[in-house]
Order: C-alpha cells, then sequence, then structure tokens
C-alpha cells in the first residue's frame, strides 16, 4: 500500500494534505488524535472515498477503481454495524460466501475464524446478546471472511476494558504474524500501537509527521534510572561530588551518562552513602516523545 500526495478535501475542510507513506509487510500502525485523518485515510485505501489529488494504491492498483483490488481487502469499522437478530454462524457464513465460497465450505471456514477469535462456544447465539467485547471480535472476524491479504482495522478497541482491549490486541498480533496478513491498526491510543505494531505512520492535522519502526521510537536513551529506598536527597549529593547530575523524576533520580566512567561514579556514590538500590535501567523512548517533540 502506497500514499503519494494524498490529498482528500471535504469541501473547505483538509482531511488530508499531500501525505506521503508506505505500508509494508507486518502490522502497521496508523496513529494520530481523533480528527487527525486516520478514518479517512482507511476510507481511501478502500476504495470507499476518491482522492481529491493524489493517489492511495493497493497491490499497484487504485481501490475505487478496482473491484479485483477491493476484493482482497479486509476492513473492521470503529462504529457497531453487525445484524443483531442473527447468530455470529449465520452471519460469518454469509460473509463468507459473498466471497463466492460454496455453502457447505463456507460453513466450515465460518466454524474456523469464529474459533480463531474466541468464539467457538458462543457462536450460536444471536449477537445482540453479546457483550461489547464479542461484537469486537465479530466485526474482526468478518473482516478475515475471505482470505484478504491486507486488513484495515479502524479504532478495533474502542469500548473494551483493559482485560478487553489485550485480548484484541493479542488478537491482532497473531493474526498479523501467524497468518501473515498485513495489517493497518487505526488507533489514538499509544498503547496499542506500541504494543502491537512493527512500524508507524503518524498523522496529526492531517499531515504526516513521523513514520518508522515502532523500536526506532522506543529505543534506549542514554539516561539511566535510578530507584532507591528511602530519601534520595544524601545519593543525589553524593553523585554530584563525583560530577554526576542526578534530578528526581517520578519516584526514580534520572541521570543523564556522558560516559562509561560514570556507572562506575554511581556505583561508589550507592556504596558510600549506603544505599538500597532496588532498580537501575536504561530509560527508553516512548511514543508520547513523539508528540512532545511536534
Amino acid at each position: 500500500m502506497e500514499a503519494k500526495a494524498l490529498t482528500k478535501h471535504y469541501g473547505q475542510t483538509v482531511a488530508l494534505e499531500s501525505v506521503d507513506f508506505q505500508v509494508q509487510d507486518g502490522i502497521t500502525g496508523l496513529l494520530g488524535p481523533n480528527g487527525a485523518g486516520k478514518s479517512t485515510a482507511i476510507k481511501l485505501f478502500l476504495g470507499l472515498l476518491k482522492p481529491t489529488s493524489g493517489s492511495a494504491e493497493v497491490l499497484g492498483e487504485k481501490p475505487y477503481e478496482s473491484l479485483e483490488v477491493r476484493a482482497r481487502l479486509g476492513y473492521m469499522p470503529e462504529h457497531d454495524c453487525l445484524p443483531t437478530a442473527i447468530t455470529a454462524a449465520e452471519f460469518l457464513t454469509h460473509m463468507v460466501q459473498v466471497s463466492g465460497i460454496p455453502p457447505a465450505q463456507a460453513r466450515t471456514r465460518a466454524a474456523d475464524i469464529l474459533r480463531h477469535v474466541g468464539l467457538e462456544e458462543e457462536r450460536y447465539r444471536p449477537i445482540g446478546q453479546y457483550s461489547t467485547g464479542m461484537k469486537q471480535r465479530v466485526k474482526l472476524a468478518q473482516s478475515l471472511a475471505h482470505d484478504p491479504v491486507v486488513v484495515l482495522l479502524d479504532e478495533p478497541t474502542a469500548g473494551l476494558d483493559p482485560g478487553g482491549r489485550e485480548e484484541m490486541l493479542r488478537l491482532i498480533r497473531r493474526t498479523g504474524h501467524e497468518f501473515g496478513i498485513s495489517i493497518i491498526l487505526s488507533s489514538h491510543l499509544m498503547g496499542d500501537v506500541e504494543s502491537t505494531c512493527d512500524r508507524i505512520i503518524v498523522l496529526e492535522a492531517g499531515r504526516v509527521t513521523e513514520q518508522g519502526a515502532v523500536a526506532q521510537f522506543t529505543r534506549e536513551t542514554e539516561t539511566i534510572l535510578i530507584d532507591v529506598d528511602g530519601n534520595p536527597d544524601e545519593l543525589i549529593t553524593a553523585l554530584a561530588g563525583r560530577g554526576v547530575n542526578a534530578v528526581v523524576d517520578g519516584v526514580s533520580l534520572a541521570v543523564e551518562l556522558d560516559n562509561d566512567e560514570q556507572y562506575d561514579a554511581i556505583r561508589d556514590a550507592l556504596v558510600e552513602t549506603n544505599s538500597r538500590l532496588r532498580r537501575m535501567s536504561p530509560r527508553r523512548h516512548q511514543l508520547t516523545d513523539i508528540f512532545r517533540r511536534s
């Protein structure tokens, strides 16, 4: 998938402005606050919208011009759109049949997919009786019904409690990594993207501000975090006497390292002050740092 100078305006409102990015294999996070243009980008790649200018291409084709390409895409919408009066088995079997698979095979495939998303035991209950988490899993299941090569997920953890969120993210990771399906995960939740995605594309106000591997944005820094029992003031003074500047950072001391010799200074200061060390570890960048830079 590739966006080339992709632009979408709704009248005078700019949803996307000259956006360029490529989506590689694996799980890619489309990250940004509400209103950043994430849902518009997804709809452009699904062929549900036509760009104002530029292009959105999937498998080298423009999806709004190619039914064949659209047939190879899966989509999990953000909002509840499921039929409530039929069972998940009936719904998913129908969705599989729509892709051209005969009824008997469709029932088997539907059962396999519902097993994959953890709804095997509940597949004969009407969807209207499902919890929010179960409905989200049905939506994920229908996005996989026709064996797509790319699946686009719009806020897949919306409305879920912490346990439901982790279960959904686990399913997404398994779907992407074990089944070899390329996934675009659109979310405003940095934790979801950081724990699930291989790469990220950050949108703000319709423009790409950052893109790259998640590891690139969460790498270790040159700062060491030190946790000790009790008041750290004596340790701070001892470190300062050795030319090491330490500042209180929450419950930790943050020490910016200039050279390897400062590890020896930290060790000696801990021994001198008889400080009981609980933890010493490198600080890692977080995705929140992206927005602090913006």
